[in-house]
């Protein structure tokens, strides 16, 4: 009997969740994406298909949501592993909406689990942060380091979900976790990007809509950290780099032969770039203005944190190819072709 090529892909309509996916067909697997669309629309949907000419093999519904996941493994099976991207994830949003944070990330990680259990099945690919770190004590950052509290009930609950991980792989499960630094960028054709509803809550759709004049203007949050040029300092990896890693992991996991495995990836650069570095670096790769202002700081946000991404790639053997210019000039070209569209309807 021939092996199982599919993969459940939960939050698969999302930013990192539709550029895995985009890699997962190019390496020959069988994405099979489940997504509620709560912080989504089908737009990276039809991207994917443009980019793979295939259409998306998609079950709109949500990871709480017991009988459907039920129905999504009765349908679909048999899995050959499951890739958890669905999860609240702006920083800010979950100061002011911890309950919400808590109940969503850790609620669906527990029923998909569950399910995962009745279905005896056992690989899965976690994505976890590196706000799991808080702020950690040395810089750049490794596996081994701490757990310190969290800054934001965002990186709280990241904490919690690979706790729930490492008690429950003993009972028969094999697990990677990602810890993903900060992604940045949008695919190379310019199909797919970021497409936040609303408001930003990342840096980069923020930069790129100011520049298309739909912000009036940027806020860099605090410019009086301890950095070099007082902002904050992140980690930033162009988004197909960080999509490719999860191919890598699926590989790691066929290939090891243990049972039960629990097992934890940064996922950077290794570069720490300041937002003011990233502001500059967009403006001289575009040739863009982009008019910004200093603002205060934002609660939750650490001051300075990047990878130390060896044991990815000497594990996972992957390393990223795409530079910084590079995330900023994909990001611009997707904001253009979203604009064009948008005057097009």
């Amino acid at each position: 009997m021939t092996p199982s090529k599919k993969i459940l892909v939960t939050g698969g309509a999302g930013y990192i969740g539709a550029h895995t996916v985009v890699e997962l067909i190019a390496a020959g697997y069988e994405p099979v994406i489940v997504d509620n669309l709560s912080a989504s629309d089908r737009t990276l949907l039809k991207g994917m298909e443009r980019i793979t000419g295939r259409k998306p093999n998609f079950h709109e519904g949500d990871c709480r949501d017991k009988s459907f996941l039920r129905d999504v493994f009765q349908t679909e099976g048999p899995i050959q592993c499951v890739m958890h991207f669905a999860a609240f994830k702006s920083v800010g949003e979950s100061v002011q909406k911890p309950l919400l944070y808590h109940q969503n990330n850790i609620d669906s990680l527990l029923v998909l689990l569950d399910v995962m259990q009745e279905f005896k099945m056992t690989d899965f690919i976690f994505s976890s942060s590196c706000t799991v770190y808080g702020q950690p004590d040395v810089i750049p950052v490794n596996e081994s380091a701490p757990f310190k509290r969290a800054e934001s009930p965002y990186g709280a609950t990241k904490q919690i979900c690979e706790r729930i991980l490492e008690d429950i792989y003993p009972t028969g499960f094999r697990i990677v976790s990602l810890r993903y630094f900060n992604p940045i960028g949008a695919h190379p054709s310019a199909m797919m990007g970021e497409l936040p509803i609303g408001v930003p809550n990342n840096l980069v759709p923020y930069i790129t809509q100011t520049a298309a004049g739909l912000r009036k203007k940027l806020t860099v949050f605090g410019n009086d950290y301890d950095t070099p040029d007082g902002s904050c300092i992140r980690d930033f990896i162009h988004v197909v780099d960080l999509a490719r890693v999860h191919v890598k992991a699926l590989e790691y996991l066929q290939h090891e032969r243990h049972s039960k495995l629990y097992d934890a990836f940064n996922v950077g650069t290794g570069k720490g770039v300041s937002v003011l570095e990233l502001v500059n670096t967009f403006i001289r790769s575009t040739g863009v203005k982009l008019p910004f202002i200093i603002g205060p700081r934002r609660p939750g946000d650490v001051e300075k944190v990047y990878a130390d991404p060896a044991k990815a790639m000497d594990a996972l053997r992957w390393k990223t190819q795409y530079s910084l210019e590079d995330a900023m000039k994909h990001a611009w070209a997707w904001e253009q072709k979203l604009r064009a569209s948008h005057s097009e309807d």
